[in-house]
């Protein structure tokens, strides 16, 4: 029920009552006059299906025994729950060495990235004006427009020939294939800062390495979790590319492991879908525990 204010309000010689109804407000707040977009909750509720129903059915899959899943959808609620899949997978994809190298070459990758980008950024950021750093900076951003499978063979052959066809091999490409976009969000952000910082710090004394280190490359932090974890995800999931150049069963990462349950006639899939979540718990649990570094890094770059 709504309620209302008596508001006295004078009106000549006399004094008459005027009744003011109350605005309602949601949730009780006064501040928030916000409306429901029922329309845009039920669209994102849908879309919402499209991550919650495959994930339900790898849990699924992954607790039953192939007799379990041959007689069903596979939608079914496991039982009983079959935890020896995961055991299998462990055994049979080397879960500890391929964890390993795809840790190994996610972390290098996301150190180097978030080093190298930010500074060819802060350079080309502060030095838009001259028309040489104006065309590196169009340069790089060109390569956004290449897909990958038209500079795979070549890249197959020149790893081969450098000796780049090792992890360390894979962190230097997810570094140079990662500067164009990484260098596209740092820049904008990267103008947003007020150069008098940068320029009261010369005046102080400090020199060009020591403002970025001391000065700018602090104020870049929300960008950096941002291009930290997209990096991340992308050469924890990456699979083309891990296929492409590395040569030595030894250095396959998760993403390869999982390449060996497709068989030439069938796939096991119980022990298939096992492998996938374990593949996919380390870098979910790094989402959930980051993803509020990514929005306010997006909503802080989008604010200038």
């Amino acid at each position: 029920m709504s309620s209302s204010v008596t508001t006295p309000v004078e009106a000549g010689p006399a004094t008459t009552a005027v009744v003011i109804p109350k605005r309602r407000f949601r949730g009780g707040d006064p501040s928030d006059t916000r409306r429901t977009n029922w329309w845009a909750t039920a669209l994102i509720a849908v879309c919402s299906l499209t991550i919650v129903v495959p994930l339900y059915l790898a849990v699924a899959v992954a607790l039953k025994t192939p007799a379990q899943l041959a007689s069903g959808t596979g939608f079914e609620l496991p039982w009983p729950i079959n935890w020896e899949n995961f055991a299998v997978a462990w055994e049979r994809t080397s879960f500890p060495q391929a964890l390993m190298n795809t840790a190994l070459i996610t972390v290098g990758s996301v150190v180097f990235t978030l080093l190298t980008s930010s500074l060819v950024a802060w350079a080309l950021a502060r030095n838009l004006h001259r028309p040489f750093f104006k065309g590196v900076f169009y340069y790089l951003l060109a390569a956004l427009f290449i897909p990958f499978p038209i500079i795979m063979l070549p890249l197959v052959k020149q790893t081969s020939l450098l000796g780049f066809d090792n992890p360390a091999g894979m962190i230097l490409l997810y570094t140079v294939y990662g500067l164009s976009l990484n260098i596209f969000i740092y820049t904008a952000f990267i103008r947003s800062i007020p150069i008098e910082l940068e320029e009261a710090a010369r005046i102080d004394g400090a020199s060009t390495w020591r403002v970025f280190r001391q000065v700018v490359f602090p104020l870049l932090m929300p960008m950096n979790a941002t291009v930290g974890i997209l990096t991340c995800v992308w050469a924890w999931n990456d699979f083309i590319m891990p296929l492409v150049v590395l040569t030595e069963p030894s250095d396959r990462t998760l993403s390869l492991a999982q390449y060996v349950f497709q068989g030439q006639y069938n796939t096991d899939y119980t022990v298939a879908f096992a492998s996938y979540l374990m593949a996919m718990a380390p870098l979910l649990l790094v989402y959930i525990f980051s993803q509020r570094w990514v929005i306010s890094g997006v909503m802080r770059g989008s604010i200038k």
